[in-house]
């Protein structure tokens, strides 16, 4: 069974770049067909997909956030990283990380448990 868990600060002040790490345990992030995403909820809103990185390494991005967002991995580890640039108080909710497959756009979601994130100077 893969587990993941999110990981990072939960507050970050305005215009800071936001970093979260998924630590992933029981399977590969290099396992074929897995795409590792990161989703958050603000209050008051839906789940809002950001985007992930795949088995390949190719990262696939939200247009709408495309240009302050960065997905990478670390295999070594076994994890990945989301980082959020010049973040503003509608970046705050609960960040998820996910393991899709094995299709990113049809797949079967696994979820992290979430963090939150508070944007506040």
């Amino acid at each position: 069974q893969v587990l993941l868990q999110e990981s990072g600060p939960g507050l970050v002040k305005p215009s800071q770049t936001l970093s979260l790490t998924c630590t992933v345990s029981g399977g590969s992030i290099t396992a074929d067909y897995s795409y590792w995403s990161w989703v958050r909820q603000s209050p008051g809103k839906g789940l809002e997909w950001m985007g992930a990185i795949s088995f390949t390494d190719a990262a696939y991005y939200s247009p709408s956030l495309k240009s302050r967002t960065s997905i990478s991995r670390d295999t070594s580890e076994n994890r990945f990283t989301l980082e959020l640039s010049s973040v503003t108080s509608e970046d705050a909710g609960v960040y998820y990380c996910a393991r899709v497959g094995p299709s990113l756009w049809t797949g079967n979601y696994y979820w992290g448990r979430g963090t939150q994130v508070t944007v506040s100077s």
